[in-house]
């Protein structure tokens, strides 16, 4: 089944690959979506595919960045097709 997930990371999450490490992941799993630095300190993510990729990409992150994450606030929607492909915005 396929799903939209919308989530935002909270940490020192700013300047440690988070976003390159991400999109590197994504990309693996054939995800649809984008990754990006908030002002306010935070980055959001939001993939779309199928519902066992996206935990996939929700379970790596977690274990490629655990050491900067410090709370991860996921929301799951009705996938939309919105994406070709998994990349980065400024």
């Amino acid at each position: 089944m396929k799903k939209r997930a919308h989530i935002y990371y909270t940490g020192s999450v700013h300047g440690v690959g988070f976003r390159f490490t991400s999109q590197r992941i994504g990309q693996q799993l054939s995800l649809g979506g984008w990754v990006k630095n908030l002002p306010d300190g935070r980055v959001e993510l939001v993939a779309e595919g199928e519902e066992e990729r996206l935990i996939e990409l929700l379970d790596r992150i977690r274990k490629s960045m655990a050491g900067y994450l410090s709370d991860e606030s996921i929301k799951w929607q009705p996938y939309k097709n919105e994406f070709k492909e998994f990349g980065i915005r400024f």
